[in-house]
């Protein structure tokens, strides 16, 4: 009981906030992560991936079915369909990728209601915050960090209240150093995972952690190359490795 007081007084906090339209969140108002657990999935129940190109990883955007091979794509979203499908063979599960190449927070929450809450998700995984990093080392944008952290729970915060019940998974966004990745990505690029950590935290959302697991995973052998050749964009092993984290991390494999 009292850890579900904690979670509501949590998302309650990202709720009001958002509510109030600046979505202030300061280091006093984020709290340890709870004890952020997998759900008991029931028949018929929809799990959703959101993100970028990394989530997209080439889709087939004209299959908006279920479980559909195309629409999964190749990537870590596939991976993770396919297993979550085998061990849970019974439920009938309904696994989606929404995943658009080139998107950033403002660009989820433009088409958030129809590609998210229309689903009604029992479980939300969603990767985001690269491009917001990217394009504006480009000059294709210029959102800062606050904007990043406040439009990242303002989207959660909407996600809570229009979809009861959800399971919100973040993933920690991340990057490797080579290919388009050099030092003019730092130290922004740190602050800006660590706000999608903050967000997850008010939201009491289970975190996965891709940015420490492929730092651990680089060694002499298996250098940043061989999990994401542009340092962004992972590889088949990086998107597997992605896939078994992302498992192990949430329980549901």
């Amino acid at each position: 009981m009292e850890l579900q007081k904690e979670t509501l007084s949590r998302r309650s906090l990202l709720i009001g906030a958002a509510a109030g339209g600046a979505c202030m969140i300061t280091p006093g108002l984020v709290h340890a992560q709870a004890a952020a657990t997998a759900p008991a999935l029931a028949a018929g129940d929809v799990v959703l991936f959101q993100g970028d190109s990394i989530t997209d990883a080439g889709r087939n955007k004209d299959a908006a079915d279920a479980n559909n091979p195309g629409a999964l794509a190749g990537g870590y979203a596939m991976m993770i369909a396919s297993r979550l499908l085998g061990v849970h063979s019974g439920l009938r599960l309904q696994c989606y990728n929404r995943g658009i190449s080139g998107n950033k927070v403002p660009d989820l929450d433009a088409r958030w209601q129809a590609d998210t809450i229309a689903l009604k998700p029992r479980v939300l995984s969603i990767l985001i915050g690269v491009n917001d990093m990217w394009h504006k080392l480009s000059g294709k944008y210029d959102g800062t960090v606050d904007q990043y952290e406040k439009g990242f729970a303002a989207l959660l915060a909407k996600t809570v209240q229009a979809v009861p019940g959800v399971t919100l998974v973040i993933c920690e966004p991340f990057v490797l150093r080579c290919g388009a990745v050099n030092e003019t990505w730092f130290p922004e690029f740190d602050q800006r995972r660590e706000a999608a950590k903050r967000v997850a935290e008010l939201a009491g959302a289970i975190w996965v952690p891709f940015q420490s697991m492929f730092d651990a995973a680089i060694t002499a052998d298996t250098p940043p190359e061989y999990w994401a050749g542009d340092g962004v964009h992972p590889t088949m092993a990086g998107h597997a490795l992605m896939a078994k984290t992302w498992l192990d991390t949430t329980g549901l494999g």
